[in-house]
């Protein structure tokens, strides 16, 4: 029988930051989680998905034990694997998808990228199959998980080659270092000075830390802060009284510092030297970067109306091509539906085959002793032939039984003729 798929799910339209910053788990955790849910559920189909916007958990239960919800004991399990005992006040964070069909429906949402924060988020794809490879890596990923997420990963594929889903950079952050990319793309390894760590300053960072654009250093006000992103990098650190210093430094300065006038200014780069040409990027609302200060010769300033608008466009790019995104997904959904149901006859099928040959030998053996050789292989190909010729209709038969979900009829019908029931699908049993 099918397994049946299920899901719990924590984002960023259910909880808010605080909330995700506590359940949120590294590679470590997620990995002891699922020996956990493993020992705690005896599960096999597991996929544990973290990023910074949701924490969720996909797992098959056999159908036997389906009525039966775990959803709340995993969660309350996750809960307490983050020291977090009052599991109740948790609870309304999270979805449950309780059925087959909307928890797979979910997952390839949620790997294209349409219910990322921003909409077609081209990181979800690499974080979803980070997590994918956890599951292969503890021997929790079975025939089913593994035909899901190959499925998954070539309707990404489709949406990226056949739709503008993925097309520019949707988000302020993205987008700005869209931009230093095309600025610096004649630099192999400019250095980028990114001033002020507030939400869109760290994002900015990470986007710059994955895509390796180039040599960065981070300035925040609390030195601590900056020093925590940096660590495990090769990517420096430096002091808020070196700013001006940092400035002479880097090729690219990007700054997103809440303050109510502008930080940098004319009379901060009085003695600013500019031997080519320096970018500054101004994420800040209100601007922390003076427009004056692109008086001086070889400097140039983006702000954040400039940035806002690459993304607008990209944005609507994205949301024009949400129709054809679902299309292409539902398709997918369908297709690996079918061959869900049929991995539900997959055994029937071998039982049948396996009796059917067994008849077939018997039959040659009591007449193989009064043949030659050459008789002998010309029988057991005849044989072969027709045995495949009598199975084709049943195969076909049953697997048109499954699309209209009428495939356990048949199998019944199967076992009662045959006596499968009795006969395992690897061991052809003797009738005769």
């Amino acid at each position: 029988m099918l397994n049946t798929f299920r899901s719990i799910s924590l984002s960023y339209k259910t909880a808010p930051l605080q909330v995700r910053d506590l359940i949120a788990l590294n590679e470590e955790e997620a990995r002891r989680f699922m020996l956990r849910l493993r020992d705690f559920f005896a599960l096999t189909d597991l996929l544990v998905i973290s990023t910074c916007n949701r924490t969720e958990v996909y797992y098959a239960v056999d159908p036997a034990s389906a009525e039966t919800d775990i959803s709340t004991e995993i969660t309350r399990l996750l809960l307490i694997e983050k020291g977090l005992t009052d599991t109740a006040a948790y609870l309304p964070y999270f979805d449950v998808f309780s059925t087959h069909e909307t928890a797979v429906r979910h997952l390839f949402e949620v790997c294209t990228g349409l219910h990322s924060q921003v909409v077609g988020d081209m990181q979800i794809p690499n974080q979803v199959k980070q997590s994918y490879q956890w599951s292969a890596d503890l021997d929790m990923a079975g025939p089913f998980l593994h035909r899901l997420m190959h499925t998954i990963f070539f309707t990404n594929k489709r949406v990226a080659q056949e739709t503008s889903f993925r097309d520019g950079a949707a988000s302020v952050s993205y987008a700005a270092v869209e931009l230093i990319d095309e600025l610096m793309s004649v630099q192999v390894t400019p250095n980028i000075l990114v001033v002020g760590l507030g939400e869109i300053g760290t994002d900015v960072f990470r986007n710059l830390d994955a895509r390796k654009l180039g040599n960065l250093t981070l300035i925040n006000r609390t030195r601590s802060k900056a020093e925590a992103l940096a660590e495990g990098t090769e990517y420096r650190v430096a002091d808020w009284a070196d700013l001006t210093s940092e400035i002479q430094q880097a090729d690219v300065i990007i700054s997103s510092v809440q303050r109510d006038e502008p930080l940098i200014t004319l009379q901060l780069l009085k003695n600013l030297n500019v031997l080519t040409y320096k970018y500054f990027v101004d994420l800040s609302v209100p601007r922390s970067i003076d427009a004056a200060v692109e008086q001086i010769p070889g400097v140039l300033v983006y702000n954040i109306d400039h940035i806002q608008s690459r993304a607008d466009e990209a944005l609507n790019r994205r949301l024009a091509a949400v129709p054809q995104v679902e299309s292409i997904i539902s398709q997918a959904v369908a297709e690996f539906g079918d061959w869900s149901k049929e991995m539900m006859v997959s055994p029937t099928i071998n039982k049948l085959k396996n009796a059917l040959e067994q008849i077939r030998r018997d039959e040659i053996a009591r007449h193989i002793k009064h043949l030659t050789p050459d008789e002998s292989e010309k029988i057991d190909r005849i044989t072969k032939g027709i045995m495949q010729k009598i199975i084709k209709l049943p195969v076909l038969q049953l697997k048109a039984a499954c699309k209209r979900g009428e495939a356990e009829t048949l199998i019944d019908v199967l076992n009662d003729l045959f006596d499968l029931e009795n006969q395992t699908a690897d061991e052809p049993k003797r009738f005769f």
